[in-house]
């Protein structure tokens, strides 16, 4: 069994006790990602639209790192503190990945609160596009 740690100084780093990504089996497997500016490690300003951008974002960087991107990933889960702001979010969920032919398998789950104050927080599963070999 092949695995690898991926870590990326161009998305936010993941918490001392874990990993941006591990690539192993040819998946990818991403940790839950916040809408974090990368400097100050603090949840980005603009609500629940500008940081569902900011999670898509942060999500595909460190899949490129990984060797993979957002059009591969086949198993996507939102966290959300209000399914007030559930369209909200699909709007601009929707922005990135409606272009694809194939959707991701997803969950949205509603949860009282998530770390620092985020309104969201994703995490996914992708098939790894490169070899491991060549990362």
């Amino acid at each position: 069994m092949s695995r690898k740690t991926i870590y990326t100084e161009d998305a936010p780093a993941a918490p001392l006790n874990a990993s941006q990504a591990v690539v192993c089996n040819g998946m990818v497997h991403c940790s839950g990602s916040l809408a974090l500016e990368g400097k100050t490690m603090q949840i980005i300003p603009g609500g629940i639209q500008a940081e569902t951008h900011r999670v898509l974002e942060n999500l595909s960087t460190i899949l490129k790192a990984a060797g993979s991107s957002l059009a591969s990933v086949i198993k996507l889960n939102i966290f959300i503190t209000s399914m007030d702001d559930f369209k909200a979010m699909n709007e601009v969920y929707d922005k990135f990945f409606s272009k694809f032919d194939q959707k991701p398998c997803r969950t949205c789950i509603p949860v009282p609160q998530l770390a620092l104050g985020a309104k969201v927080e994703m995490d996914c599963v992708a098939v790894l596009e490169m070899p491991i070999a060549r990362l």
